[in-house]
């Protein structure tokens, strides 16, 4: 699929989701003029176990109060955010949480599986819509899917699983000749990570590789790389984690100099060099997180929203990373993939 096809099928995609949201926006801004009642002011409280992102480098926290301005939602006029981050430590998420519920914030956007436990935790009340890749019956938050119950709901970024075990198949195909396949992680003890390891090590013994779990501790990069290097991984996998996002500049550009491939879970880390990618759109799940919060805001229930999943998965690939790696992708595997980036 050509670059050009994939951008017109955003802008048709955007348009469609305006469209289908803008209609209750226009009818709620015509009734608050109607009655000439001063506009009411909403407060989105944002929870997340990382860090703060550079501007520059799209994620939740940047592109959905993007997307809740386009329906009407304007930070600093009708709209106050409250964000919290743990900054890498898991024990402070608990006061952040509480704080977001003694402030009674209008929702919580929660990211990731602990902050949503500890959302919930802290309110039985407000609305919560959670984004993450695990399984939220299993943790607790919902009693379906289809249903949720309570005061939670949520986006999933991947229909099942981490898909890490289809990342190593994926890689395996392009990086053939590779016996050793890396999984790059972070020190967090997150179910979600212990889930991706699991999902690798099964991976690699179905592939017959070995697979080497390495583990960034403390933002040491240049070390992670040096244990790539020394084990001769011939290929990696970049774990799905908001840390990695935050640092996929750095990891990017540590991977071109290494000469290894690399699978990411994002297409926006292949448009800044990475080689694949393989996962969820990510303009479509922000605009989903979006439209529930739109939908809680003017009076829907949590309980009754169903948990949103992506339908269909992409594969990114990035021709001039594997022309630099020197890599030869197979016809049939370029004409499986949703993006070629020139």
């Amino acid at each position: 699929m050509s670059t050009v096809c994939r951008i017109g099928e955003a802008h048709a995609r955007r348009r469609e989701f305006l469209r289908a949201v803008g209609a209750g926006a226009f009818a709620a801004t015509s009734a608050g003029a109607f009655a000439q009642a001063e506009p009411r002011v909403y407060r989105l409280g944002i929870l997340s176990a990382g860090f703060a992102m550079p501007k520059d480098v799209l994620n939740s926290a940047t592109r959905v109060p993007e997307l809740l301005r386009a329906l009407g939602y304007v930070e600093g006029r009708n709209l106050l955010i409250d964000r919290k981050y743990a900054e890498g430590r898991s024990d402070q998420l608990p006061r952040l949480a509480r704080e977001l519920a003694h402030a009674r914030v209008d929702l919580v956007l929660a990211i990731g599986t602990g902050p949503a436990q500890l959302a919930k935790s802290a309110t039985k009340t407000i609305p919560i819509v959670f984004l993450g890749n695990f399984d939220p019956v299993a943790a607790g938050l919902v009693l379906s899917l289809a249903r949720p119950g309570g005061n939670v709901t949520g986006v999933l970024i991947t229909p099942e699983g981490s898909l890490t075990g289809k990342k190593f198949e994926l890689l395996h195909q392009v990086v053939p000749g590779a016996t050793r396949i890396a999984l790059l992680m972070p020190d967090d003890p997150a179910a979600g990570v212990q889930q991706q390891i699991e999902e690798a090590r099964n991976a690699a013994s179905s592939l017959r590789v070995e697979g080497i779990v390495v583990t960034v501790r403390g933002g040491d990069y240049s070390g992670a790389f040096a244990m790539i290097e020394t084990r001769r991984a011939g290929a990696l996998v970049v774990g799905a984690h908001s840390f990695f996002v935050r640092d996929q500049r750095e990891i990017i550009e540590r991977a071109a100099k290494q000469g290894v491939p690399a699978i990411y879970e994002w297409p926006q880390q292949v448009h800044n060099g990475g080689l694949m990618s393989y996962g969820a759109d990510e303009d479509e799940v922000y605009e989903q997180v979006a439209a529930q919060i739109d939908r809680i805001l003017r009076g829907g229930q949590p309980s009754e929203i169903p948990i949103w999943a992506p339908e269909k998965l992409r594969i990114v690939i990035n021709l001039k990373t594997a022309a630099t790696l020197g890599l030869s992708i197979p016809q049939a595997f370029l004409l499986r993939a949703d993006e070629l980036v020139q």
